[in-house]
């Protein structure tokens, strides 16, 4: 039939029906880089090498006071200052000394305690005694004898981070660089975020895949317009978008950067919270580049500031002085320097030291204790423990005294030898020591107050029967004449100060000696006869 002889058409290839160009390999490299550079849009072209150099800036920028002199030195110097404050030794000790309980909380606690005891069954006097939650991770708590453990190389090294940390603050504090620095690469990198997204959102829809071209090849080719393939657009623009969510997350961080720096004072830093927890209350508040840097690091973790304040307090720097200063003087080592003075009492005497030594008190067989120029000491309690001693001098000292440490001497101490230059080395509870014999003062004294040292009245020293003024006096003191009644010998030396008026010594009627010495008299006073 006809059907069997029409020819099989599908097994004949289809015959492509567009335009033949005839053009080479290599004229179509040409025009294909001639759209590259005419046709197709700068963003596309140069994403690759946008991100890069906004990378390239963003990370210059982040790590600029890293890297720049006046501010890298101080950041590396204060890190590694914090670090080996964190890890000494003494810090951990100063901050378990002071997170234990007081005394009158101990006497509450065992009340309580005791109280609970009585009317409460076990399992709810368990419950009692723990502490809330809410005292606990604010608190650092460390067992006392492991806190208690601080050798002499120990306590040396924590003595140079105090001189350290003293030099660093006055130095850091005197200049802001570092917070204007990062105020500016802040605010640099929040512009550059702006921009970035800005430009970016506009122009992203511009990365297309086809990207139609005129060419002036038109005699060469037979063609003007064509109509190209850009092949990585398809790529680069899920990169853009995913390259603006990036950025995004970036710049919302530094926008929240910036409202921190803006809305904190940043300039001035408080350790009250510190001072409140720890119980160490000279912490004092510190300004400029040192506060912003604690700032930086309570952001990291508030710990490290919490222990590095140990080392701006006074009075955590002279326990350790305390502590170094028991190290280097112990009790063999005084008692090698004991020695029986004029007086025939066994003598101990410390020149110069920062400090006293607690086992200075631990010398029980001690009859006479001699100072010279050691200030800003108290006298502790356990003064109390040298039950022998009954003679106690010094010389340009600044010295307080424990309430215990007072009524000690008040019963005990039968001889006092004072050296003044000021009102401070003049001590006060001088004029109670009611037991006192014997009373050396050296120094200058005036009736003025306005003028100079003043000696207030002597009254309360009812058992006083020697006293040595060596001064500028030109009058005998009221303070003097109110010991007449039981002064036996008045000894005065007046360093050529002439003494005028001599009336009172009328009064002394119980006097067995006096000694004017220095005192430019013209010849022997009337009162003396």
């Amino acid at each position: 039939s006809l059907f069997h002889l029409q020819p099989n058409t599908s097994a004949v290839p289809e015959e492509m029906t567009g335009r033949k160009t005839y053009l080479d390999l290599q004229q179509y490299s040409f025009i294909n880089q001639m759209c590259y550079e005419k046709a197709l849009h700068w963003y596309a072209k140069y994403f690759p090498y946008l991100v890069l150099i906004h990378t390239l800036v963003f990370m210059v920028c982040s790590n600029f006071w890293f890297k720049f002199p006046g501010s890298s030195s101080k950041i590396e110097h204060f890190i590694s200052m914090l670090s080996k404050c964190f890890d000494s030794p003494w810090t951990t000790r100063a901050l378990s000394e002071v997170s234990g309980e007081n005394p009158e909380e101990k006497d509450h606690k065992k009340s309580s305690t005791s109280r609970s005891s009585t009317g409460v069954s076990p399992e709810e006097g368990v419950l009692q005694k723990a502490p809330s939650l809410h005292s606990i991770p604010e608190r650092l708590v460390v067992e006392q004898p492991t806190a208690s453990v601080l050798d002499k190389k120990e306590g040396e090294q924590a003595k140079a981070l105090f001189e350290k940390v003293k030099k660093f603050r006055l130095h850091v504090e005197e200049g802001d660089i570092l917070y204007l620095m990062y105020v500016r690469q802040t605010v640099f990198k929040v512009i550059k975020f702006l921009v970035i997204i800005a430009y970016n959102s506009s122009l992203v829809n511009k990365v297309r895949n086809r990207v139609r071209c005129e060419v002036e090849v038109q005699e060469m080719t037979g063609y003007k317009e064509f109509l190209c393939n850009h092949t990585m657009a398809h790529l680069f623009s899920k990169l853009s978008y995913c390259y603006l969510c990036l950025v995004a997350v970036y710049g919302f961080t530094s926008l929240y950067t910036s409202y921190w720096l803006f809305y904190r004072s940043l300039k001035e830093y408080s350790f009250e919270y510190v001072r409140q927890e720890t119980g160490i209350s000279d912490i004092p508040d510190v300004k400029n580049d040192f506060a912003f840097m604690l700032h930086m690091i309570d952001q990291y973790d508030p710990l490290y500031s919490k222990r590095f304040a140990v080392f701006l307090s006074e009075v955590s720097e002279n326990k350790l002085k305390q502590l170094n200063l028991n190290h280097e003087w112990t009790a063999d080592k005084l008692r090698q320097r004991l020695q029986t003075n004029a007086n025939n009492r066994l003598e101990l005497q410390l020149f110069m030291l920062p400090g006293l030594p607690d086992t200075v008190f631990e010398l029980t067989e001690l009859q006479s204790l001699k100072l010279e120029i050691i200030n800003n000491v108290t006298i502790p309690a356990s003064i109390s423990q040298l039950e022998d001693l009954q003679e106690l001098s010094l010389f340009q000292c600044a010295l307080k005294l424990h309430t215990t440490a007072t009524s000690f001497l008040k019963e005990n101490l039968k001889v006092l030898r004072v050296k003044f230059d000021d009102n401070r080395e003049l001590p006060n509870w001088m004029y109670g020591l009611r037991n006192l014999e014997e009373l050396y003062l050296t120094g200058s004294l005036s009736p003025d107050a306005s003028k100079n040292i003043v000696l207030e009245s002597l009254r309360e020293l009812k058992g006083l029967k020697i006293l040595y003024l060596k001064s500028n006096l030109t009058k005998i003191p009221q303070s003097i004449v109110d010991v007449a009644s039981h002064l036996q010998r008045l000894f005065l030396h007046n360093d050529g100060t002439k003494l005028v008026m001599l009336n009172n010594l009328k009064k002394m009627t119980n006097l067995i000696e006096l000694e004017l010495v220095h005192c430019n008299l013209e010849r022997i006073p009337h009162a003396v006869f």
